[in-house]
């Protein structure tokens, strides 16, 4: 449903308005390097362009559309976004990018931060599961989603100053508003990679498995979202992720106002009357 809305005493309110139909545009369908594979109410988003899910403008594009494909499908409530056994995605096709001129990219750098994004508005809950490298665009595809889990072994890191450029994709946003401005500006301005170790110290990924699991644990943290409240899901998202962008008073009223929505929604009726008569955690909720 796109964009979903309730109806309350005659009058429609946006839930989780945030998530607009920008992307709409972009199409639908098996990409050749980037697929959705739906299974039990979760989507993977898979990456499998040899030998390293390089993003070139091909894969950005497969991505955007994958992700709207994702936000679209009804049977999908949540979604995984995954490279493979070997590598998560390891930055920007370089050589694509070195024939860019300055024209070029002036064009090309919005289309980019878009593609990218599609997967940060899915307005669903979305983890990465992070193996091997995720580098430059790798990362910064990584930090569209809502959570990051990474492999023993992962790497991550934001190495465009070391090509004479810097992250164009969202990586100076995105990473300071998680890990905090000091922080980010280390990893950036030194290119520096990151070992999972350090990158759940300081917050730049949530939970590290061994490799071989990683992906298991991520597709089991999406599972517990496929009997979930969806447009409680959505109100969430959309008040954690406009609220970080606003002062305290316009967040707290971003909230009220989502609250206040999904009152008028079967879900919280289902969700209330179940734990009056079963107790908490019992109810079956039918995404109205």
């Amino acid at each position: 449903m796109f964009p979903m809305t309730a109806q309350c005493r005659g009058a429609t309110i946006e839930i989780g308005d945030r998530f607009g139909n920008q992307d709409r545009e972009a199409g639908h369908g098996m990409g050749e390097f980037v697929r959705l594979e739906v299974a039990d109410g979760v989507g993977t988003i898979r990456l499998d362009r040899p030998k390293m899910n390089a993003l070139n403008v091909q894969v950005q594009e497969e991505i955007r559309a994958a992700a709207v494909e994702a936000t679209e499908r009804d049977d999908v409530k949540a979604v995984v976004v995954y490279g493979g056994e070997r590598v998560f995605a390891a930055g920007a096709d370089i050589k694509e990018m070195a024939d860019m001129s300055y024209t070029d990219m002036v064009k090309r750098s919005g289309p980019l931060q878009s593609a990218l994004g599609a997967v940060a508005r899915i307005p669903k809950p979305v983890v990465a599961a992070i193996t091997g490298y995720a580098l430059g665009g790798g990362c910064e595809l990584a930090l569209c989603a809502d959570v990051r889990f990474a492999a023993e072994d992962a790497v991550l890191g934001q190495p465009e100053v070391l090509l004479g450029i810097i992250p164009g994709a969202g990586g100076t946003q995105r990473l300071t508003r998680l890990v905090g401005p000091s922080k980010a500006k280390d990893i950036v301005f030194t290119g520096r990679f990151v070992k999972a170790d350090e990158a759940l110290a300081i917050g730049l990924v949530d939970r590290v498995f061994p490799a071989a699991s990683v992906y298991d644990e991520a597709l089991a943290w999406a599972g517990r979202f496929a009997g979930a409240a969806s447009y409680a899901l959505r109100a969430a998202k959309e008040s954690i992720d406009r609220g970080i962008e606003v002062d305290l008073e316009t967040g707290l009223e971003i909230e009220r106002q989502q609250f206040a929505a999904l009152f008028a929604t079967e879900d919280r009726s289902i969700g209330m009357r179940s734990f009056v008569e079963n107790g908490p955690g019992k109810a079956q909720f039918e995404g109205r």
